[in-house]
């Protein structure tokens, strides 16, 4: 575990999947953890759940795609748990389709969720940072997002997109002590990924190197270890957790 007591952290999307073990992981390092939802009722659920095992995640009600949204959820964490020092931008949803078929709309809310959200959330916090003197933000993206994928092309040009976010804001933020880092997770253990059907999902794990799917718990101590002091020296990089399935 890092020693991130005392440090305010924000994880967008975080009430379930690999989001949900991130928060659980920094909370276990001591940050204390806020993240979003947009579904009240599964929100709510999870934190009654977590809440079970010690954990004390606070949650806000946001639409990441939406920039009023972010600088009240924002306002909001700032004015109840203090300043944001790390930022996990981690939200993201898919609307697969061929090219050929996929419609404006499904083009439209990939971009939104999966990447317009980077500059809505963390426009409201790398000033702070910079003052600071100190941050950590970290972007999510996806092994789809180095190789591209079938169906994808909405979903893969966001992922990639992160990461040249995270090239160019790292350059300008490097000096005022804040990292900025992507990390690319492969197929990992997931609801999502678990309601493939049986055949489709044995395919997949036959072509990670590795022999399994990823667990969510191993993004989640990655993000840890980039969270920390210990990473001061890592930023503008990619880290690719996929088992060996894609290899840049």
């Amino acid at each position: 575990m890092s020693d991130l007591k005392g440090k305010v952290s924000l994880v967008t999307g975080g009430t379930g999947g690999i989001g949900a073990a991130i928060c659980l992981r920094l909370a276990d390092s001591g940050a204390k953890v806020a993240t979003n939802y947009r579904n009240e009722e599964k929100a709510k659920k999870w934190q009654n759940e977590v809440k079970k095992g010690g954990y004390d995640i606070n949650i806000y009600q946001a639409d990441v795609s939406d920039f009023d949204a972010c600088v009240n959820l924002v306002k909001m964490i700032e004015s109840e748990l203090g300043p944001i020092d790390i930022l996990v931008n981690n939200a993201g949803i898919t609307k697969d389709g061929s090219f050929r078929k996929m419609s404006q709309e499904q083009w439209n809310d990939v971009i939104k969720i999966n990447l317009d959200s980077l500059f809505n959330v963390t426009k409201q916090i790398v000033d702070g940072m910079s003052e600071r003197g100190w941050g950590r933000i970290i972007n999510i993206s996806s092994i789809n997002g180095q190789k591209g994928q079938l169906g994808q092309t909405n979903y893969s040009a966001a992922k990639a997109g992160m990461h040249g976010f995270t090239m160019a804001l790292a350059q300008e933020v490097a000096r005022k002590g804040i990292t900025v880092n992507t990390v690319s997770p492969g197929y990992i253990a997931t609801e999502m990924v678990m309601a493939v059907p049986e055949d489709i999902r044995n395919k997949i794990i036959a072509s990670i190197p590795v022999g399994r799917l990823g667990k969510v718990e191993e993004i989640a101590a990655l993000v840890d270890f980039l969270a920390s002091d210990e990473a001061a020296f890592a930023t503008g990089a990619d880290f690719s957790m996929n088992g060996g399935q894609h290899m840049m």
